[in-house]
């Protein structure tokens, strides 16, 4: 992480500019006022005042609303402000006071500017600067492709630092390139738009609010963030060099979850959008099941926090002695960051007002433009609850979707490299997909670069004989939209690359082929189509207070490896309860969510639980399948529940504490996954403490005095089972693949394990 620049004042006042108002609302300032103040929406913004001073709003009526004090650079952010005119800040300790007024605080509705205001803005090939509604101006970098305008052009926007200045990719000895790929010596610093001008694509690449040389302050996703992307789209999609008048979205991990915001705020010259690598939603990531992610959830969000401060990127600092005012102009305003790990560490229950904003569930179906979406059901990063979303792209108009087993950066694979070059060709240039050979010969380079291998190549586009567009289209819309791209790192010339042994298309999630299978917990830990019939002690497992921190890797091990050097231990003695089923006598194939209904008893008010699906295989290796989470408190599901997706509401008017000593049924949802399971493999089950089932994911488990023990029922009075997600009469095209070699499921000896049974 980048450390913050030690001193950026005198900078600041060296350099100095006054902050204007956007032309089509007055929004106050100028420098006859004491201190510059940006009115927003539902937002005031103060720089320039004294350091360490308390402010304070009035309103037209002259009461006051709201105090705050600024920061060392003398800077305030005022949010959660009613959109009305006639508002006043004034200091509340200086003598004599100072003061400013009058402002009118905007209402999404009433932002909105006219279409002049994204006509006259001109951007050109370079670094430069984008005007959002309310007058920051966001940085940003274009990139051309070689030849004359119009070009097909995608935005790529994100907190981390795609509007850095581009240049040279490598050590130089591509340069001969130049002439031919402007992006080998031009390339800008967003991956994804890096390969899209490859593939002859004018990009421009652009930092949110409150991140770079970004004007404004961080805040997670918030309205602002929707409404400044909404405003990049418009302009650059004014531009004259852009073809079609209109521009697609590109973007995997951080810039792929913008697309998503973006698109629900229906900027009209929006093309379509092709996210890669997402969430499903804050709340699934940051806590999953209701338990705190304390691994990379938390420290994604630091990072992103630490670098949204000023100079906190690092590279604003040559801009800034480069003669750049405007970033240090928009440096101001970065400390009034939002702490949103404070705010994740004091959420405890889903409250639909406040979070449905941050629930892209709730919010895709809004969506109007063409969608291509791509996600790995192992991802250690984003995670696997994606699968929210499958559902609920109604309003799209052209929908693919891509899923498999892997890891984060296993969206850029080539399967799904070409079939991404091809919905941007078919939307975004709106034209029969061209081939630029050149572009498709270096890509065993990255993939040397990405994966270590060099021996996977990205094939041309499968719709570049169709005689029109038109044509094109309609062929690719007849396809099935959810292609499962199965056994990913078992297909190819080296074990472990990305390349899957075989694939199959659904027309929808849930897939309607999916039949429930439900396999019931026996006496002997075994698991079978029928219900238990006799009485028995149940099982036990203690909790394990150090789980929650552990991970699948070895010291060392990186996950993006071919074969990353896992160190997946086994459950220890009374540590989990395992269940089993016998050996299979056909070809299994799974897609979709399993549901695990516990019958549980606790000494204790809660419980943290982890249910993990596993492979115990022919070859007696047990191959991971998937997980789910949940806090026991937080059981009650909610009005989308299932027989194979439990979905609880975690709102706190459902939540229900255990009571210690009574046996209660826990639902316990799997994340999606798919897997096929070979004849002869048996599929296990095992419920324990969270933890040690991820590479990067680390868990904040509720503690309690002294240990606790917790039972699993498994008679006929506390029948606990488990219901997966089969898709019937199938076969299976390829062999059983080595262990290890399928991406993101690692792999271990295989080892019975004897449940420790109730006193």
């Amino acid at each position: 992480m980048s450390a913050v620049h030690a001193s950026p004042r005198p900078f600041v006042a060296a350099l100095a500019l006054a902050l204007t108002s956007v032309a089509f609302i007055a929004c106050g300032g100028g420098d006859d006022l004491p201190f510059d103040v940006r009115a927003s929406v539902e937002q005031l913004h103060i720089t320039h005042a004294p350091p360490a001073t308390e402010l304070a709003v009035f309103d037209r009526n002259g009461g006051q609303i709201a105090t705050g004090t600024t920061d060392e650079l003398g800077s305030l952010v005022f949010r959660g402000l009613t959109p009305d005119s006639g508002y006043s800040v004034k200091t509340t300790t200086v003598t004599p006071a100072l003061s400013a007024g009058s402002f009118t605080v905007m209402s999404v509705e009433s932002s909105l500017p006219p279409q002049r205001f994204y006509d006259d803005q001109d951007l050109i090939k370079g670094y430069q600067y984008i005007k959002t509604r309310d007058g920051t101006t966001l940085s940003a970098y274009v990139t051309f492709p070689k030849g004359d305008p119009p070009y097909p052009t995608v935005v790529s926007y994100s907190g981390y630092e795609p509007s850095k200045p581009g240049g040279m990719i490598g050590d130089g000895s591509l340069s001969g390139l130049c002439e031919g790929l402007p992006v080998v010596c031009d390339a800008p610093n967003d991956p994804t738009s890096m390969i899209s001008a490859f593939f002859g694509y004018a990009t421009v690449s652009v930092n949110i609010r409150g991140t770079g040389c970004s004007g404004g302050a961080f805040d997670f996703f918030e309205t602002m963030q929707l409404l400044d992307g909404y405003d990049v789209i418009e302009t650059v999609a004014a531009q004259d060099w852009v073809m079609n008048g209109k521009v697609g979205m590109v973007g995997l991990s951080y810039p792929g979850i913008t697309q998503l915001f973006v698109a629900t705020a229906r900027p009209p010259h929006l093309a379509a959008i092709a996210p890669l690598s997402v969430i499903g939603a804050a709340h699934t990531t940051m806590l999953p099941g209701g338990i705190l992610n304390d691994g990379f959830a938390t420290a994604w969000i630091t990072n992103v926090i630490s670098k949204a401060r000023p100079y906190g990127q690092g590279w604003e600092q040559a801009q800034v002695d480069g003669g750049d005012t405007q970033c240090a102009e928009n440096q101001l305003l970065h400390g009034q960051y939002v702490d949103n790990v404070e705010q994740a560490r004091q959420v405890r229950f889903y409250v639909p007002a406040e979070h449905d904003r941050y629930n892209l569930a709730t919010l895709v179906d809004q969506i109007e433009v063409p969608i291509f979406l791509s996600s790995a059901w192992q991802d250690e990063q984003t995670g696997p609850y994606f699968f929210t979303l499958l559902d609920q792209f109604t309003r799209s108009p052209a929908v693919r979707m891509n899923v498999y087993n892997g890891v984060h950066v296993d969206a850029f694979q080539p399967a799904l490299l070409r079939e991404w070059n091809t919905f941007l060709e078919l939307f975004v240039a709106e034209r029969v997909p061209v081939d630029i050979p050149l572009s498709r010969a270096l890509a065993p380079m990255l993939y040397e670069e990405v994966y270590g291998v060099n021996d996977m190549d990205v094939l041309p586009s499968r719709f570049l004989g169709y005689a029109t567009h038109a044509e094109a289209v309609a062929a690719w819309k007849a396809e099935l939209p959810l292609r499962a791209l199965f056994e990913s790192g078992a297909g190819g010339l080296t074990i472990g690359e990305p390349v899957p042994t075989f694939e199959r298309s659904f027309a929808r999630w849930p897939a309607p082929e999916v039949s429930a299978l439900r396999l019931y917990a026996q006496p002997d830990g075994s698991l079978a189509p029928t219900a238990p019939t006799v009485t028995s002690p149940a099982f036990t497992f203690q909790l394990d207070p150090a789980a929650g921190g552990k991970s699948i890797l070895a010291p060392g091990g990186d996950v993006w490896d071919l074969l990353p050097a896992y160190a997946w231990a086994a459950p220890a003695p009374g540590s989990a309860v395992v269940f089993e089923s016998a050996p299979l006598t056909t070809d299994t194939m799974m897609f979709g969510t399993a549901s695990v209904d516990l019958w549980l008893r606790a000494p204790v008010d809660d419980a943290d639980l982890e249910i993990n699906l596993t492979e115990i295989r022919p070859d007696n290796q047990e191959m991971y399948v998937q997980s789910g989470w949940l806090r026991a408190s937080l059981r009650a599901s909610g009005p989308g529940a299932t027989a194979l997706d439990p979905s609880p509401a975690f709102t706190e008017a459902l939540a229900s504490p255990l009571v210690p000593g009574q046996w209660t049924q826990v639902r316990i949802g799997s994340a999606g996954f798919q897997h096929v399971f070979r004849v002869g493999s048996r599929i296990r089950v095992s419920i324990d403490t969270p933890g040690g089932s991820r590479a990067e994911w680390f868990f904040a488990n509720k503690s309690f005095p002294g240990d606790v023990v917790y039972e699993i029922g498994h008679d006929v009075d506390h029948p606990s089972s488990v219901v997966l997600p089969v898709i019937p009469s199938v076969t299976i095209p390829a062999p059983l693949p080595p262990c290890p070699s399928l991406r993101g499921q690692q792999c271990r000896a295989a080892a019975p394990y004897a449940n420790t049974t109730a006193p």
